[in-house]
C-alpha cells in the first residue's frame, strides 16, 4: 500500500525523493509528502492527490537537506487530506509509516492526557510522538526507537528522521516490507527494490521485527530483541526502465501486451520442451505424499485458485480446499496432516495472505507459494517457491501476473498430477505441448484488441453487467467483472452459467449487458443454453467464443469477440486477454483512471 522512502546522502535528496515515490504510485495513494533536515530544522511539504501536486509545492517552497524521507499514503486511519499525509512531525522526529497500528487508540488516549497535540486523525502520528518524546527525555534515537517498537501492535514499516541527529534514519519493519540500499557514501530505505531502482542495485531485505539505523557509512542492523544481525547484501534487478509506459497510452495496456512475452518466460522456467516434462524449482519434500491441497489468496490471485482447483482435481485426483484469505484463519479450517498450503500473491507481502500462511505453517503443512517477488516475505517462508517471471506489474488491475499464476499452477498440477501416479509421461508430454502454444495463442487474442475497443461503447454506458461462464470459464467471468468494477466503476457480477436460473436472472432485461465466456467444447452446449434464456427475456449477449463457437450461436448477440481455438487446458489464459481489454476499453471510454482506480491499492500490506 503506501510508499516508503529514504535518503542520506551528501547531495540534496528532494528530487530524489520525489522521483522514488513516482516509482512507487502503482501501489496506489491518495496523499504524499516529503520532510527532509536542513540546518538543524525539519522541512516538510505535503499535498493531497497526485504527486503532480506535491511536486508543484516542492517547487513554490523548495525543501532544502541532503537527508530525508518520502511516502505516498493510501488512507486508512483518517480522510485523504494534507493534515493526515505523511510524513508526521513533532518538534524533534518527523516519521513515516505504512501498515495499521491496531492499539492506537489507547496510546493516542495517553499522549493526550500528557497535554500533546496531535494534529491528525492517523495511527501513524501516534508513533512520531511516543519517539519523540523519549527523544525529549533525552534517549538516543536508538534507545527512543527501542522503547517504542515493542509498544506498537499491528503491522508497520517506518522511517524515522531526528532533527538533532542530521546524519541518520532509522527504519523498521513488521508485516510490512523495508529495504535497505547501499552505495558509496550514500544509503537508502525503500518499501521495495523498485523504490530504489536507478537509486542502486544492492539491497538488503529486513527480517520480521528488525529495526536498522542508517547513515552515509552503512547500516546497523537490529533484531526484534536488540541483538545486532547481518542480513545479505543482494543484487535487486529491479530496473527504472521497467516502470515505464513506453509508447502506450496506460500501464494496464502495456502490461496486457506484454502477456505473451512474461508467460513465455515463466513457462520456460518450469517446462522441457525436448523431454516433454514439467520440472519444478528444487524442494525437499516427498510431493507424492501430499494428501490434500488448501489454496488460500486474495482477489485476482484468488480466481487463479479457482482455476487451479480445477487443474489439480481433474489431473492430479488430489482434493482442493480454497479460502479467500481474509476469511481463513476465522472459520478455523480442519487441516490435515500431509497437507500442501499453496498461497498466490502477486506482491508476496499481501498482508492476509501472508497471516493464513504463518497459520498454516504453525499447523504443520507444507508451504508452497506462487508469488512475482521471489525475495518478498512469503517467498523466503515457503518450502517451495513458484516465482513468476511477469516483472514489475504497475497498474492496480492485475493483469500479466493473472496469466503468469495461472501458468504456473498448470506446471504444478501437471507436476503433481505424475507424482501422484494419475498422469503419464505421454499425458504429460501432451500437457506441456499445449502449454508451450499459449504465448502464440496470446499473441492471436490480442491481434482482437481493435475489435473489441469498437465494441467498448456498447457496454460503457451499462449501469449493471453480468458476466457468465462454466468450468475454469466461472473464474474468468469472475475476474472479467473484476476487472470491469476496478477500472471503470460499472457494477458487474460473474456467475457460473447455470447458476442464472437460481436468482440473477430476474436482474435482466434490454439494460444489462451479459458477457458470455463460452470456448467450443463439451460445455458449449450448456452455456449457449443459458445464454439463450438470457435472450429470451431481452438481455443484450456478448459471446466470446471461438470460430466454431460464434458460427454456432454469434447470430442476434450484442457483439461478438473472436478467440483463437484452443486446448481447454489453456482455455483460462487465453480468455483473460478479451475480459482484460474489454475492462480497459470501456475504462477508456468513460474516462477513468486506469492505472490507479479510486480507493484501490496495489499491494494490500495491511489487514
Amino acid at each position: 500500500m503506501c510508499g516508503i522512502i529514504g535518503i542520506v546522502s551528501t547531495a540534496p535528496v528532494a528530487d530524489r525523493l520525489l522521483e522514488g515515490l513516482r516509482r512507487m504510485e502503482y501501489r496506489g495513494y491518495d496523499s504524499a509528502g516529503v520532510c527532509t533536515l536542513h540546518d538543524g530544522a525539519l522541512v516538510r511539504r505535503r499535498a493531497e492527490g497526485k504527486l503532480a501536486n506535491l511536486a508543484a509545492e516542492l517547487a513554490r517552497n523548495p525543501a532544502p537537506g541532503t537527508v530525508g524521507i518520502a511516502h505516498t499514503r493510501w488512507a486508512t486511519h483518517g480522510a485523504p487530506t494534507t493534515s493526515n499525509a505523511h510524513p508526521h512531525a513533532t518538534g524533534e522526529v518527523a516519521l513515516v509509516h505504512n501498515g495499521i497500528i491496531e492499539n492506537y487508540k489507547p496510546l493516542r488516549e495517553e499522549l493526550l492526557a500528557e497535554g500533546r497535540t496531535l494534529e491528525s486523525e492517523t495511527d501513524s502520528e501516534v508513533v512520531a510522538h511516543l519517539v519523540s518524546r523519549e527523544v525529549e527525555d533525552g534517549a538516543s534515537p536508538e534507545a527512543a526507537v527501542a522503547a517504542v517498537l515493542p509498544r506498537l501492535r499491528g503491522a508497520f514499516a517506518l522511517a524515522i528522521a531526528f532533527r538533532a541527529h542530521p546524519g541518520l534514519l532509522i527504519g523498521a519493519r513488521l508485516g510490512s516490507p523495508l529495504v535497505v540500499g547501499y552505495a558509496d557514501g550514500e544509503m537508502f530505505l525503500g518499501s521495495d527494490a523498485l523504490a530504489l531502482a536507478g537509486l542502486t542495485q544492492r539491497i538488503a531485505y529486513l527480517e520480521e521485527g528488525d529495526w536498522v539505523v542508517v547513515t552515509r557509512e552503512g547500516a546497523e542492523i537490529r533484531d526484534a530483541e536488540g541483538a545486532a544481525v547481518e542480513r545479505p547484501v543482494t543484487t535487486s534487478g529491479a530496473s527504472a526502465a521497467a516502470v515505464e509506459k513506453g509508447n502506450y497510452r496506460h500501464y494496464m495496456q502495456k502490461e496486457i501486451f506484454e502477456q505473451p512475452t512474461v508467460v513465455a518466460q515463466t513457462l520456460s522456467s518450469y517446462l522441457r520442451p525436448a523431454e516433454g516434462r514439467v520440472a519444478l524449482p528444487q524442494f525437499d519434500f516427498d510431493l507424492s505424499a501430499i494428501r490434500r491441497v488448501t489454496i488460500v489468496a486474495c482477489g485476482t490471485s484468488f480466481y487463479a485458485g479457482m482455476v487451479a482447483k480445477y487443474w489439480f482435481e481433474q489431473f492430479a485426483r488430489v482434493p482442493v480446499d480454497l479460502d479467500v484469505a481474509s476469511e481463513f484463519r476465522y472459520r478455523e479450517p480442519v487441516l490435515e496432516e500431509g497437507g500442501l498450503a499453496l498461497f498466490i500473491s502477486q506482491s508476496g507481502e499481501t498482508a492476509d495472505t501472508l497471516a493464513a500462511l504463518r497459520h498454516c505453517k504453525a499447523a504443520g503443512q507444507t508451504i508452497a507459494v506462487v508469488v512475482n517477488v521471489p525475495t518478498s516475505s512469503m517467498a523466503r517462508e515457503a518450502d517451495l517457491l513458484l516465482p513468476t517471471h511477469a516483472g514489475p506489474e504497475i497498474g492496480v488491475a492485475s493483469t500479466k501476473a493473472f496469466t503468469c499464476q495461472l501458468a504456473v499452477l498448470a506446471a504444478l498440477a501437471a507436476h503433481l498430477a505424475v507424482a501422484k501416479g494419475r498422469l503419464s509421461r505421454e499425458e504429460e508430454a501432451e500437457i506441456v505441448r499445449h502449454l508451450l502454444e499459449a504465448p502464440a495463442a496470446l499473441n492471436a487474442a490480442l491481434d482482437h484488441d481493435e475489435d473489441i475497443e469498437a465494441m467498448a461503447p456498447l457496454v460503457a454506458g451499462a449501469r449493471d453487467v453480468l458476466y457468465l461462464g462454466r468450468g475454469a470459464d466461472y473464474p474468468l467471468a469472475l475476474e472479467g467483472a473484476l476487472k470491469l468494477k476496478e477500472i471503470s466503476y460499472i457494477h458487474a457480477e460473474g456467475y457460473a452459467s447455470g447458476e442464472m436460473k437460481h436468482g440473477p436472472i430476474a436482474l435482466i432485461d434490454e439494460h444489462v449487458p451479459v458477457i458470455v465466456l463460452a470456448p467450443s467444447g463439451p460445455l458449449f452446449e450448456k452455456t449457449v443454453s443459458n445464454m439463450e434464456e438470457v435472450r429470451a427475456r431481452g438481455g443484450r449477449v456478448v459471446l466470446i467464443s471461438d470460430e466454431d463457437g460464434l458460427a454456432e450461436a454469434g447470430a442476434g448477440c450484442l457483439a461478438t469477440i473472436a478467440m483463437p481455438r484452443v486446448h481447454p487446458l489453456i482455455a483460462p489464459l487465453v480468455y483473460a486477454v478479451p475480459v482484460q481489454l474489454l475492462a480497459y476499453h470501456v475504462a477508456c471510454v468513460k474516462g477513468t483512471d486506469v492505472d490507479q482506480p479510486r480507493n484501490l491499492a496495489k499491494s494490500v500490506t495491511v489487514e
